[in-house]
């Protein structure tokens, strides 16, 4: 309504990244989720991520705001012994340092 702009978007940031995971895991996150076998039905979720700083041996931990799985495929190569499954995912933020 009206002849006005509401906001101003920017859109050059984007977040995506991917996570891997074993078959077991996905299973565990699908059923904790309750969303069956589709892991890309889970509603927007937080990814908290903690690592050692090698130079001060400080955890760091990053949060990944509202992510979200695009993609569902499962797939094995022969000779794998474990299925080893890489999720894409987009998300709205990464907080860095918490």
């Amino acid at each position: 309504m009206g002849d006005k702009p509401h906001s101003i978007q920017s859109g050059n940031k984007t977040f995506e990244g991917e996570i891997g995971l074993l078959q077991s895991e996905l299973e565990a996150i699908q059923r904790a989720a309750g969303t069956g076998f589709d892991v890309t039905d889970i509603p927007p979720f937080d990814i908290q991520i903690s690592y050692v700083d090698n130079s001060s041996g400080v955890i760091i931990s990053d949060t990944i705001k509202f992510a979200e799985f695009t993609e569902n495929e499962k797939g094995m190569s022969q000779g794998d012994k474990f299925m080893e499954i890489t999720l894409p995912f987009v998300a709205l933020d990464v907080q860095y340092n918490i």
